[in-house]
């Protein structure tokens, strides 16, 4: 279901009522607060609502909390060279306040789910509404805590909501990345025992988190620090029904409508609920504190992919590497890849009988490159690839981008196909290529028409990682939410070779139409480049630690106990992989 928001104003501080001997004391019910708020079910299941809305902030998926992974990765570039730029060149300043935003929101859901574990205890062994209302707070709490490790190293781990009482516990000192991990593996871990599979359908087939959320993000935590035989034990149980029903969807581009038809489908294990267009409010609700019963609910994912000629803020390409990536194989039928069609908004002859055409919104492409009128580039002044994911580019709904939060598409944070990809790159690294592998693989690959991998050509485990990691996983996941944390896993920015690789995915040509017309340059967004003499890659400025976000300055300043992480003083993180034993897989040429 589409969740909607509720007053949570009452966590947001605590009131002292005082009372005095000769005076009645009196609680005020419409200004409800932490110590008489949450006693009853009732209360609680508005307290989860909450919890789920905060993660459709600003800092946390709405907008920027989820672009700036995206930006780490390498199948996306920075295209207006303004907004964004220093997290898509990974050197972002200490001082760089949109650096705090994610840390900002997260702990507002952190705070919000502490409030909620802090009233249930043991009281979730009583009956299902209570497991049920543990088991989405824990969840919750597990995805904040994993989406800060991943950007910023060493937050603050805070469990107990009691610990807000005191400014001792408010100003924490930094946890360890390992503790962080440690506890968001226990929470999913947890939630998994206590939540319902999407089969129980009603409200847990639309849009809450279930068993099988829990158990995929557990099983993502786990590959984080290379736990490959836990994880994969996780993903045979999901691949075999266990924590529900998924299975692949047919149209690979369902999973980037809004609509009923199309959100929370079989593919869906867990994903962000947005309000469709037409049914929104007005306000855009920017911050956790600029809260409005109006708001819009939507996301501003459409506004940084979509092009400024269509009313877009043009700010994210993705990368010709990607694109051509798309173009080296072809399907059985010997027709394009359909996921290109959803993933890069570019005019293909093939496109003109292939679901809504060759349009860009309500516009008409064309392969004139020297064409004014035609929107082919993300933005004006540096050229790009438009990113189709997750707008209505190729939906056919509307006609140009509406900026702000409106974008209804709900965001598909995991998908079945997820799981099986990370299934056959377990089963990769703990015993080789097997048929397993292969068969997960090929179950990915035949949905977009693909032939089966010729498993003679991949007869060794690096051969194997090369092709899940920069061929299937580009394609099926390019642009979305994901890459950067799979960038980290794999210790790609501790290897030389691998480093050099990400330089050449993520380089780019500056490209005008101007230029084109004029024969300045004979080259269109499209052509493949060469990194010798690329106008940029955004991994050229890289420095040692900021695989990871620095801790916003401001924060730093406001807490004493609190120490900056590896982005804050340049640090190297190569010894803390390696000294867990861990190697990077060489570079392999397919």
């Amino acid at each position: 279901m589409k969740l909607y928001k509720i007053s949570f104003a009452f966590l947001l501080g605590l009131v002292v009522l005082t009372s005095c001997d000769d005076k009645l004391d009196v609680s005020n019910p419409n200004q409800q607060t932490s110590a008489t708020f949450g006693y009853t079910v009732d209360e609680l299941e508005e307290s989860v609502i909450a919890a789920y809305n905060h993660i459709r902030m600003e800092g946390t998926y709405a907008r920027v909390g989820y672009m700036l992974d995206v930006c780490r990765g390498d199948e996306v570039w920075n295209s207006s060279q303004v907004w964004y730029m220093p997290f898509d060149d990974l050197n972002v300043a200490f001082t760089d306040e949109i650096g705090q935003w994610s840390w900002r929101d997260w702990y507002y859901t952190i705070n919000v789910c502490n409030f909620i574990l802090s009233r249930t205890g043991d009281n979730s062994l009583i009956n299902d509404q209570m497991k049920y209302i543990k088991g989405q707070a824990l969840f919750l709490r597990g995805l904040g805590y994993y989406n800060l490790a991943g950007y910023y190293q060493n937050p603050i781990l805070i469990t107990d909501y009691a610990t807000y009482s005191s400014l001792e516990g408010l100003y924490g000192e930094n946890s360890s990345y390992d503790e962080v991990w440690d506890q968001v593996e226990t929470d999913f871990a947890e939630a998994m025992t206590l939540l319902p599979s999407r089969d129980k359908g009603g409200e847990w087939a639309q849009g809450r988190a279930t068993s099988g959320a829990a158990a995929g993000y557990y099983a993502r935590a786990l590959m984080m620090r290379h736990k490959y035989s836990e994880a994969l034990t996780v993903l045979k149980a999901i691949i075999n029904g266990q924590y529900g029903t998924y299975k692949l969807m047919a149209n690979y581009g369902d999973n980037f409508r809004e609509g009923s038809k199309y959100e929370n489908n079989d593919e869906s294990l867990f994903e962000i609920q947005f309000l469709d267009y037409g049914s929104q409010g007005v306000d855009d609700e920017w911050t956790p504190v600029n809260t409005s019963a109006n708001a819009t609910q939507g996301s501003a994912i459409e506004s940084n992919f979509g092009p400024g000629d269509c009313g877009g803020w043009a700010d994210l390409s993705a990368s010709p590497w990607l694109y051509n990536l798309f173009k080296a194989e072809r399907t059985t039928s010997g027709s394009l890849d359909p996921r290109l069609y959803w993933t890069i908004g570019t005019y293909e002859p093939e496109w003109d009988g292939f679901e809504y055409g060759n349009v860009c919104y309500n516009i008409t492409q064309s392969d004139d490159w020297s064409n004014t009128d035609i929107p082919l580039v993300t933005n004006n002044n540096y050229g790009g690839l438009p990113v189709a994911k997750h707008t209505n580019m190729r939906t056919g709904l509307y006609d140009k981008v509406v900026t702000g939060l409106h974008d209804g598409i709900n965001l598909r944070m995991m998908r079945y196909s997820d799981v099986l990809l990370r299934a056959a790159e377990c089963e990769n690294e703990l015993n080789g290529p097997t048929a397993d592998a292969f068969n997960w693989i090929n179950q990915v690959r035949n949905r977009a028409g693909l032939a089966n991998l010729d498993q003679s050509k991949f007869d060794t485990k690096d051969k194997l990682f090369e092709q899940i990691a920069n061929v299937e996983r580009p394609k099926e996941f390019g642009c979305e939410f994901g890459r950067g944390f799979d960038l980290l896993r794999w210790g790609f920015f501790y290897s030389a070779d691998r480093l050099q690789q990400m330089k050449e995915h993520a380089a780019v040509n500056f490209w005008t139409k101007a230029n084109y017309k004029d024969g300045v340059v004979n080259f269109t967004p499209k052509d493949a480049v060469d990194y010798s003499s690329c106008s940029k890659s955004s991994f050229d400025n890289y420095a040692d630690g900021h695989e990871f976000f620095p801790i916003y300055q401001g924060t730093l300043n406001d807490n004493p106990n609190l120490k900056g992480n590896s982005a804050n003083t340049n640090t190297s993180n190569a010894d803390y992989f390696t000294g867990k034993g861990w190697t990077v897989h060489p570079v392999v040429n397919l």
